[in-house]
């Protein structure tokens, strides 16, 4: 019994350490989005008090820096997640539905591929489709959604195809009994269940779409459309030198409404993804 008292202590101890070291940064970032520039390198993990203190300017700074407008950048950002969310939800779901059903050798080879895409790294295929995007003019806002949809497609897939699978077959059967076709039995039978899933398929591409900054920076025509991390990364001043201060407020103002969405469903996260294991 002591034991395994100890033993618990121990792991909560080890775990609370582990928690502390993925948490430091994310306070290292809130301290010195209020200190003046100076302080940010030489007093990074002190608190901001006194003269170290810069109140809201370094925001201020950060949305007004250049020519190019913090808020154009924070309206591409929300278009390019959301709707590329929209599109990995609606696409990969109906395309797991199918692979699920039909099961046959050809949506084997579909879903293996689909898994398969998780594992190959970006950057081996970045080139390539920097120059088929610009190609095939993917290169803006309102179509980088198509390249997102390609590549979230593996883990959404695969977490779809695992949640089908536990759903009773005889639900479908009946209502094609009822003449529900194909469209008709997807959209007000299925999908429907798929709820906890979509949730949690989500949040975890609207996380990625938000903080990515790689794809866009290949893709995008960055004289005309920047998204927030790109901005993000052109805060410089003359001779390449960045305020620090300015691009922590940045970073902050950055990942504030990911952190908040993720906290308020992080229970759906773990529902879905339990429910997408339930068969494989």
């Amino acid at each position: 019994m002591k034991t395994s008292k100890r033993s618990k202590t121990t792991l909560s101890i080890v775990l609370g350490i582990i928690c502390i070291i993925y948490v430091l940064p994310m306070i290292v970032v809130v301290l010195n989005s209020f200190k003046l520039n100076t302080y940010v390198k030489t007093d990074t993990f002190a608190i901001p008090t006194g003269e170290m203190w810069a109140g809201f300017s370094n925001f201020v700074k950060g949305m007004t820096f250049g020519n190019y407008p913090f808020a154009a950048s924070a309206g591409y950002s929300v278009l390019i997640t959301v709707v590329s969310t929209a599109l990995i939800l609606l696409f990969t779901s109906m395309a797991a539905w199918f692979i699920a059903r039909v099961d046959d050798k050809v949506s084997r080879i579909v879903y293996y591929l689909c898994v398969f895409s998780m594992v190959v790294p970006f950057q081996m295929v970045m080139f390539t489709l920097s120059k088929t995007a610009d190609t095939l003019k993917l290169n803006t806002p309102w179509t980088i959604p198509i390249v997102y949809l390609g590549f979230g497609a593996g883990l959404a897939i695969f977490m779809f195809v695992g949640f089908v699978k536990s759903i009773p077959l005889e639900i479908e059967e009946a209502a094609a009994i009822d003449g529900a076709g194909p469209v008709k039995t997807f959209f007000l039978v299925v999908l429907p269940m798929l709820k906890p899933t979509l949730i949690s398929v989500g949040i975890l591409e609207i996380m990625w779409v938000w903080n990515d900054y790689l794809l866009p920076y290949l893709v995008l025509d960055r004289t005309k459309y920047m998204t927030i991390p790109i901005h993000i990364q052109f805060l410089k001043g003359s001779y390449g030198t960045v305020d620090l201060g300015a691009t922590m407020a940045l970073i902050l103002l950055s990942i504030i409404p990911v952190i908040v969405f993720y906290l308020l469903c992080q229970k759906h996260i773990i529902k879905g993804v339990a429910a997408g294991a339930v068969k494989g």
